[in-house]
């Protein structure tokens, strides 16, 4: 056990700075790491290599998993924050079924009765904030991954389950406009940062931060239901 948790600490680095990239900077690299290992050991203690899945793909979520429960423990988010996300959510979810269509940002802000600026700062809050990721859906990361979409450590019901909500979630970020969705891909996918998602879409890194905002904002009004 101890070789398998020697050879993993720098996935437990990883992912602590992949997380950190979204967090204020008052969350620090050591708390992440400190609980991402805690995860890696238990993880090692209680993996089982009959499933199906590599130690690698099963100790990520567990160590993700870790971070993210530390960080909840102390909500350092304004209700505010909340507030104006969930409010953004619902609009955009009525706004949706209204038209039949993907909504723009302009028709957020006139539904809301704010102005796009004061739009796009309520999406930078809630952005930087606190988590806003895929984790927040309910699922990990790989749901993301055409080919990994069923977690292989689930009971026989909450695997069929979470195969149907995974699909559900494929399909709603299918849906996205394409920009949306590539940007989700690149952060979560390739693990790229907002600086290097605005290199590729030639546009400024807290634009990236606008655009993943909302794009987690329409995936969350799109599978209410599940959540």
């Amino acid at each position: 056990m101890t070789n398998l948790i020697e050879r993993h600490v720098s996935l437990v680095k990883r992912i602590a700075y992949h997380l950190l990239a979204r967090l204020p900077a008052s969350v620090q690299l050591d708390d992440l790491t400190q609980s991402g290992m805690i995860g890696l050991i238990e993880a090692a203690k209680n993996f089982d290599g009959t499933k199906g899945a590599s130690f690698e793909t099963y100790a990520g979520i567990r160590i993700r998993g870790a971070m993210l429960d530390e960080i909840r423990k102390g909500d350092w988010v304004p209700r505010s924050v909340h507030k104006n996300a969930r409010m953004v959510a619902q609009a955009t979810a009525e706004l949706e079924a209204e038209l039949g269509r993907e909504v723009k940002d302009v028709e957020v802000a006139e539904k809301l009765d704010i102005t796009l600026n004061e739009y796009h700062d309520i999406l930078n809050d809630v952005n930087s904030g606190r988590i806003i990721g895929i984790e927040d859906l309910g699922v990990d990361e790989d749901v993301l991954h055409s080919d990994d979409q069923v977690h292989a450590f689930d009971s026989p019901f909450n695997h069929t389950q979470t195969e149907k909500f995974n699909l559900s979630l494929v399909e709603a970020i299918k849906s996205l406009p394409e920009r949306d969705a590539l940007v989700l891909s690149l952060y979560y996918n390739d693990e790229m940062n907002l600086k290097e998602i605005g290199l590729i879409l030639e546009v400024s890194e807290s634009r990236v931060s606008q655009i993943h905002g909302q794009a987690m904002v329409k995936l969350k009004a799109k599978i209410s239901g599940w959540i």
